[in-house]
């Protein structure tokens, strides 16, 4: 199989913690350079028209994408450790769990980092500041509440480790690298605190 990517940015990022955390290894890492426009060549747009990645190539040639689904592929093809729920009620709200740090702080932050950060111009063209201040200010509504659900529960999801806890993880360092922000600069104590949790996994370090 091979996994097209890119180095540092989030959604190639979840699926390389989920490879992690999974431990598998039979996967060869194909790297884009996205500022170079390397994912949006005539070899790749064959494989994926609308020039995103991630994307998995699988054995028997067919190309799957979206971050979810890749990881759902994977799920059911080494089922252990378990990262998205045994059975209909846990897979649900892991699922929502998933849903609500992927739209909510992921999107934040990658509009935000995408409309005000000059670096990331080449793949946001126009840019629009405004727009991009006002998701940073909406994805920090998001972080807030979920501090408060950390104070609580010692995973994004509940009681374990989950996909979950990938999206929202690799959302902050998403952050932290372009935008710096960083939770307990902010009075986000239990976010922070998290954070640096998950962030000593060997999952974690395994995919940066």
């Amino acid at each position: 199989m091979k996994l097209y990517s890119a180095p540092r940015a989030p959604n190639p990022r979840r699926v390389a913690m989920f490879l992690a955390e999974k431990g598998i290894t039979d996967v060869e890492l194909l790297s884009f350079d996205l500022l170079q426009g390397q994912q949006r060549s005539a070899g790749y747009l064959q494989k994926n028209p609308f020039g995103r990645v991630p994307a998995l190539e699988l054995d028997d040639g067919r190309i799957l994408t979206e971050t979810r689904a890749i990881c759902s592929w994977l799920e059911g093809y080494v089922p252990e450790p378990n990262l998205m729920g045994e059975g209909y009620d846990e897979r649900a709200f892991i699922e929502m769990a998933d849903r609500r740090v992927e739209l909510y702080l992921l999107q934040g932050i990658a509009d935000c980092a995408r409309h005000t950060h000059p670096a990331l111009a080449p793949l946001e063209q126009p840019q629009f500041p405004e727009f991009g201040a006002a998701q940073g200010e909406r994805m920090r509504v998001t972080a807030r509440w979920l501090d408060q659900q950390l104070a609580q529960q010692p995973y994004i999801a509940g009681q374990r480790y989950t996909i979950a806890d990938i999206t929202a993880f690799c959302a902050l360092e998403f952050g932290r690298g372009l935008l710096k922000f960083r939770p307990g600069d902010e009075a986000m104590p239990h976010l922070q605190a998290w954070r640096d949790r998950i962030a000593a996994r060997p999952g974690a370090q395994a995919a940066y």
